[in-house]
C-alpha cells in the first residue's frame, strides 16, 4: 500500500508516493531523478547517501521515506546556486579535496551542517563532523583543509 509523502528538497515542495519499506535515498534517487546521493553500504556505514534534514545530516539508506513527511531535505544538488557553486564546493575544488568523488556529496552536507552550527570549528571538531563518511582516495587531509579554509573565510554558513 503506497502512502503520499510531501516535503520540500532543495527548496522545491514534493509530493510523491512511496511504499512502506522504501528508503528515502531510493525515494531521492528514483523517484526524483536526483543522483547526486549515492548508494553504498546500504548500512549507514560509509556516509554517501549522506542528506541534510530539517539542517541535519542523516543517512538516507536508513530512513524510511515516509519518514520524510514535512520535512527540508537538502542534496548536493540544492548547494550551488545555477552556475555559482556553494563556498565549500569551490573549496573543495580549490584544495584538490576531490578525487574520485563518491564521498564528496556526503562530506559537502556534513560539512555544511557542521558550519551552519558552528562557523568557526576547530580541526577535531572538523574532522568528527565528517567521521561517518569514509573516504577511500584523500586521506582525508585536504578535506579537512577546505572546510577549514571556508571557515576562515566565513563564508560557508547562510544558504
Amino acid at each position: 500500500m503506497k502512502h503520499r509523502v510531501g516535503f520540500t528538497i532543495n527548496g522545491e515542495a514534493v509530493e510523491v508516493e512511496v511504499e512502506p519499506r522504501e528508503t528515502l535515498l531510493d525515494v531521492i534517487r528514483e523517484k526524483l531523478n536526483l543522483k547526486g546521493t549515492k548508494e553504498a553500504c546500504d548500512q549507514g556505514e560509509c556516509g554517501a547517501c549522506t542528506v541534510l534534514m530539517n539542517g541535519k545530516p542523516v543517512y538516507s539508506c536508513l530512513m524510511l521515506g515516509v519518514e520524510a513527511e514535512g520535512s527540508d531535505i537538502l542534496t548536493v544538488e540544492g548547494l550551488a546556486r545555477g552556475e555559482k557553486l556553494h563556498p565549500l564546493q569551490e573549496a573543495f575544488r580549490e584544495h584538490g579535496a576531490v578525487q574520485c568523488g563518491y564521498c564528496t556529496p556526503g562530506m559537502l552536507l556534513s560539512a555544511k551542517a557542521l558550519l551552519d552550527e558552528n562557523p568557526r570549528p576547530t580541526e577535531a571538531e572538523v574532522r568528527l563532523a565528517i567521521a561517518g563518511n569514509i573516504c577511500r582516495c584523500t586521506g582525508y587531509v585536504k578535506i579537512v583543509e577546505a572546510i577549514q579554509a571556508v571557515a576562515e573565510r566565513g563564508s560557508g554558513t547562510g544558504r
